[in-house]
């Protein structure tokens, strides 16, 4: 059992109790807050006028001499020093004497500066808003090239995914990463509403999954007695949504695929998808150059993107180069598209494949191998084969081709559109290819044909083009985070305790830089 009297837990537990006997209440329900720390320090100047302020923060720093305190309380917006005084507070002096870095604290009183420099609130009143009893990881201060105080890094990144709190509490950069993908995805939005774009909700629970090909996660409803699938993607009902008369429709939204986790993949991640009547893939990439130019610009003035020591330039024109035309380009021979023929290029360029994958897979298996690194961007993908693209529009002038592009920066992609295809019998055939290949074991593939979306297909859908862009992706880029769960704020991870639920996949590691997740 741990020590009471060294444990910290236990310590803080003895304070809290000593302060309900003294009579402090611990946990108060409201302290009224009407200014933030950064405000106050940017209104202080040393001849205007005296400054009053009601603050609240987390104490971050404390320095006590004899019956006066020093203590550094943080808010949302900065960091502020208080000055508390016995002769001034009287009996509420009390509870400095219990309080520890991390308890919640409000302060009163006004401005003034120190005789070091530092603009302070000389407290009149203070009262304790929530003890803390488990201590958080502070580091010490370290001084910047710049000389900004700042909180050593908590550099465990495992404690950072699983006790995200903890790091939000003690890394304003983390802080920071969530304000801004904030920040980006209300960009979005205000782009698309200023373009007419109508945002609608679909459901996250489906009869039938559709829009990709991912593994779901399955599900059952007691009362309607059915599997259900959690979405793996927003495409089929966005459709529907056009083919009712919603021209301009999009959907901020969590998507789920039961698959590999790594530093570029979570098993629930969010998307942008929307979807525009009387348009092509042609138009959208015009529309993906100008949105990302916009959210660059918003965020940094300039039209520059740096992202793990490397910087590209987002200024539009982007290249454009054939899916097919990028293989060739790397020795991949693409006259024979089939399976055979590709089987034979995958195993001359040292591409493993299984005995179930189709052209399809083995296409995009080729294309990850050999040119998808080599994207550093901004960059468009087009033309993409037939077999790799389900729900695209047939090409007017290959019939192996697909009216589809990916956008890629820094050798991934974020972004995915095509002209939609909106012929229902041909529609009907490549749900029937799909369901034939899960019936040979590909657990990607949608095992169904969706007869709902064909028939509202057959109801008739104008020429629509669509875009899915991969929130988690480009926050990390516009950040510069190097894995995707640096930009969600709650990660899937292993169980603290190792046990997991028997299955095939339990036994692959979810390694990232060396550390097992």
């Amino acid at each position: 059992m741990p020590d009471p009297e060294t444990d910290p837990i236990s310590v803080r537990l003895s304070k809290l109790v000593e302060l309900e006997r003294i009579g402090i209440d611990p946990y108060p329900s409201s302290w009224g807050v009407t200014d933030l720390a950064a405000d106050l320090l940017e209104a202080f100047q040393d001849d205007g006028p005296d400054i009053e302020c009601r603050i609240a923060g987390r104490v971050v720093a404390i320095r006590r001499h004899g019956k006066t305190t020093f203590s550094h309380l943080a808010d949302r917006s900065g960091r502020i020093q208080a000055y508390l005084r016995q002769d001034e507070l009287g009996d509420s002096y009390d509870l400095v004497d219990h309080l520890d870095i991390g308890d919640f604290v409000g302060v009163a009183g006004h401005l003034f500066r120190t005789r070091t420099g530092e603009i302070t609130v000389r407290v009149g009143e203070a009262a304790l808003l929530a003890k803390a009893l488990r201590p958080l990881p502070f580091g010490k201060l370290v001084e910047s090239e710049d000389g900004d105080r700042t909180y050593h890094r908590v550099v465990d990144r495992e404690f950072r995914y699983r006790q995200r709190y903890a790091d939000l509490a003690v890394r304003p950069e983390a802080r920071r990463v969530f304000e801004r993908r904030s920040r980006i995805i209300r960009c979005l939005r205000n782009e698309l509403e200023r373009r007419g774009f109508l945002e609608v909700e679909t459901p996250v629970l489906q009869p039938v999954y559709g829009g990709a090909t991912a593994r779901p996660f399955v599900t059952h409803h007691q009362t309607l007695g059915i599997p259900l699938y959690l979405r793996i993607a927003d495409e089929l009902y966005l459709k529907r949504c056009v083919v009712g008369g919603l021209e301009r429709v999009y959907e901020v939204a969590k998507d789920f695929r039961n698959e590999g986790i790594d530093r570029f993949h979570s098993p629930e991640f969010t998307m942008l998808e929307f979807y525009q009547a009387y348009a092509d893939y042609e138009d959208f990439m015009a529309l993906a150059e100008e949105l990302l130019v916009g959210l660059v610009g918003e965020l940094t003035g300039g039209t520059e993107i740096t992202y793990q020591g490397r910087t590209v330039d987002a200024t539009p024109p982007w290249p454009r180069i054939g899916f097919l035309d990028a293989l060739a380009e790397r020795g991949v021979a693409i006259d024979d598209l089939s399976r055979s023929a590709l089987a034979a290029e995958a195993k001359r360029h040292e591409v493993e494949i299984s005995e179930q994958e189709r052209e399809g897979k083995i296409l995009e298996a080729l294309f990850d191998h050999l040119v998808e690194p080599t994207l550093e961007g901004p960059v468009f993908v087009i033309d993409h084969p037939r077999a790799t693209s389900p729900l695209a529009k047939a090409h007017s002038r290959d019939s192996r081709l697909v009216e589809r592009f990916e956008a890629y920066l820094f050798g991934r992609e974020w972004a995915n559109a095509f002209s939609e295809l909106n012929d229902p019998r041909d529609q009907r055939r490549r749900f029937e290819d799909q369901a034939d290949l899960a019936a040979t074991g590909d657990l990607e593939a949608p095992n169904v044909v969706d007869e709902d979306f064909l028939r509202a297909l057959e109801y008739g859908m104008p020429p629509t083009a669509g875009m899915g862009i991969g929130i988690d992706r480009l926050v990390m880029f516009l950040t510069d985070q190097p894995s995707i769960r640096d930009v969600i704020l709650f990660p899937a991870l292993r169980p603290e305790d190792g046990r997991v639920t028997e299955g095939e996949d339990t036994d692959q590691p979810i390694v990232e830089d060396g550390v097992d997740l």
